[in-house]
């Protein structure tokens, strides 16, 4: 085990070449891969005396690696007392209800007012990477999206959250209400997503080997005149994922400017998307448990009024 404050050293002695980052995460355990990389990056990762600086560096037999776990520096980001609707809490997570409107963490234009930041003033021991600005988020949801939001309280409990979410372990389920109706009641759309060439903060369906492979599935709860409400469930957690998606499928989700129609066919005040559940296995348990946050007012408001 390797402690904040200590270094340790490794030779590598598999025949089959490695990425740096990948074999640091398997030998350190308690070090989520996303942190090794962090530490690649800033310095604190040498191969063979030479500092490495690329996660992706291949390691081949007999190298040897040298990694410094530094200690955590403070952050700097200002705890908010910001109220929180705490849907379950322990010793390792916390699971909130996130609002509409509330950016997970600080972003350009956005730095104050966040999520981590109201996470800080409930909890101000949250660990996470040293000088990063999202300790303890394990994923995140857009700006606009309410629902379920997981954070871990602990390195330990990071890594582990996070193994679930790559080996897509992960059940995450959403509301979607869409402009039309989908071609069939059911489906399961399997499209590559990547950065919009022609605009940098958009995402874009991608084909053949480009960009990075994508999963939803949805089904529909309700068809209306003129919508469709739609339960989602993503295996892949990629950028605007479902928001592309339904895009692709002709069906965009209501009231989504960037992807969808320019005016909104609905009144509200953002795109009708929602995390309503979350079903994952805690630290500790054997068996997933699926976390519920309810539909918002000011969607179900919409609701009520289609017909």
């Amino acid at each position: 085990m390797t402690l904040p404050g200590e270094k340790k050293g490794f030779i590598f002695t598999k025949e089959n070449p490695i990425r740096l980052d990948k074999y640091l995460a398997e030998v350190l355990p308690l070090q989520s891969r996303s942190r090794i990389q962090d530490l690649i990056k800033t310095g604190f990762v040498k191969m063979n005396g030479d500092t490495a600086y690329k996660p992706s560096t291949p390691l081949t037999q007999g190298s040897y690696i040298e990694i410094e776990i530094p200690f955590a520096q403070p952050t700097e980001l200002i705890p908010e007392d910001i109220p929180l609707d705490i849907i379950y809490e322990d010793e390792n997570v916390i699971i909130v209800n996130k609002p509409a409107g509330m950016v997970v963490h600080p972003a350009h234009g956005h730095q104050t007012g966040t999520m981590v930041q109201a996470l800080l003033a409930h909890t101000p021991f949250l660990q996470g990477i040293g000088g990063v600005q999202r300790p303890g988020i394990v994923h995140r949801l857009d700006r606009d999206t309410s629902g379920v939001l997981l954070v871990a309280k602990n390195e330990k409990t990071h890594r582990w959250l996070q193994d679930q979410f790559k080996s897509r372990k992960v059940i995450k389920t959403y509301l979607a209400l869409v402009d039309g109706h989908p071609p069939t009641p059911t489906g399961r759309i399997e499209v590559g997503i990547q950065r919009d060439p022609h605009d940098r903060k958009k995402m874009a369906v991608a084909y053949g080997k480009n960009g990075r492979a994508a999963i939803s599935e949805y089904r529909t709860i309700r068809s209306y005149k003129n919508h469709t409400l739609l339960e989602v469930r993503i295996y892949t957690g990629r950028t605007h994922q479902i928001r592309v998606h339904l895009a692709y499928l002709g069906c965009p989700v209501a009231a989504d400017t960037v992807y969808g129609h320019k005016h909104s066919s609905i009144k509200v005040d953002r795109q009708f998307l929602h995390a309503r559940s979350i079903s994952i296995t805690l630290p500790g348990q054997k068996e997933p448990k699926e976390f519920v946050a309810e539909i918002p007012p000011d969607l179900q408001q919409v609701l009520d009024t289609l017909i």
